[in-house]
């Protein structure tokens, strides 16, 4: 049987802090000082996690919003610089329609123009973008047991079939990677199974790295990108 997305993990100095940022950009509820929990289909939560360790580089993974009206994408961008974001350059072009910002911490995420097709029907969270290859694309579609929706010019994207947001694979050329990734998905298996989950998704192409404080598995996917396998429970 295939994994859940459980969480998206954010390696954060500032775990409490970043939670509250998130939680007034997104709506929504915490579950705690450190998770937040959605208010629509998205069918997963984000975990802030302690870190020493400041980011350095771009991100490997960020998140798209989505907007309804070119007031909407204003509105959400001043409520996000409001709350301690700011506008970053990782390349943009003046005349794309995506503003491109960052959290007090950095982590890069777009608030989308309208009229965006491609997430036509996804939620505010319209996606996590992912720099990635094809056959990573590939692995999470087994993984999680998500159809893809997209595979062409070996860009890729998958989504839950009780939808929620998308999850891309842009295709090469990749990114170099810089020090340890700071946004990781955490899955748990359906069955509770945690070690035959393990043993699958070493046969679909995953590496097993090392054992969790928390019980869980630390593997990477087939470009090298680390994930947790989470205990019954």
């Amino acid at each position: 049987m295939p994994s859940r997305l459980i969480a998206l993990s954010v390696d954060a100095v500032d775990p409490i802090g970043l939670a509250r940022f998130w939680a007034g950009v997104l709506g929504w509820e915490p579950l705690d000082d450190q998770t937040l929990a959605p208010n629509d289909d998205t069918g997963f939560r984000l975990r802030f996690l302690p870190t020493d360790e400041p980011k350095v580089s771009q991100n490997r993974v960020h998140v798209d919003l989505t907007s309804a009206s070119l007031e909407d994408q204003q509105r959400t961008v001043a409520r996000a610089l409001g709350l301690g974001g700011r506008h970053v350059d990782v390349g943009q072009l003046p005349e794309e329609g995506h503003v491109v910002l960052g959290d007090p911490e950095g982590n890069e995420f777009c608030v989308l123009e309208p009229g965006n097709s491609f997430l036509a029907d996804c939620g505010f969270l319209g996606a996590l973008s992912c720099d990635g290859s094809q056959a990573v694309g590939y692995f999470w579609s087994e993984a999680l047991g998500w159809p893809l929706v997209w595979d062409q010019d070996q860009e890729t994207a998958i989504r839950s079939p009780h939808g929620g947001p998308k999850i891309t694979w842009g295709g090469p050329p990749l990114m170099p990677r810089v020090g340890k990734d700071r946004l990781r998905f955490d899955v748990a298996p359906v069955d509770g199974d945690q070690r035959a989950e393990v043993d699958r998704l070493i046969s679909l192409g995953a590496t097993r790295i090392d054992a969790g404080p928390d019980g869980s598995v630390v593997m990477a996917d087939p470009d090298g990108n680390e994930f947790c396998v989470l205990p019954p429970g």
